[in-house]
């Protein structure tokens, strides 16, 4: 067994042991501003397939959950060097929404969106639908 699946077990237990509803926000809105303030000026997303850019889906609204376990995914299986930041939170996006955890997020298991964006766009979308939750 792999230590991100060790810690998606222990994360997995960790969820259940809570009663309340539970989003993640803080450690959600940490581990994004940690990727935001880390990454270097995110190049422009082209649709076409010989751009290096990754483009990412922005959600429409109750598809966040659905559009950032993919998003997320992309990016770990895009990136060269591997984050354990990135990691982390494609597994907590996964564990929210396969158990329906944070009712706030209206679950569509699909990722609808009109529009993509960069990396930054992406980030910046999470943090700024966290920080909703926040207030």
């Amino acid at each position: 067994m792999n230590a991100s699946m060790l810690s998606y077990i222990l994360f997995s237990c960790l969820l259940l042991s809570v009663q309340a509803e539970y989003c993640g926000v803080r450690e959600i809105i940490r581990y994004t501003q940690r990727l935001l303030d880390d990454s270097p000026v995110s190049c422009p997303c082209r649709q076409t397939a010989t751009s290096s850019c990754s483009c990412l889906p922005i959600p429409e609204h109750g598809h966040e959950l659905a559009c950032f376990v993919d998003g997320t995914k992309h990016l770990m299986e895009h990136n060269t060097s591997s984050n354990p930041v990135i990691t982390r939170l494609y597994w907590t996006f996964q564990a929210l929404l396969d158990r329906n955890l944070c009712k706030r997020l209206a679950h569509g298991d699909q990722c609808q969106y009109e529009t993509k964006g960069n990396v930054k766009e992406f980030l910046k979308k999470i943090l700024t639908t966290y920080q909703e939750i926040d207030k």
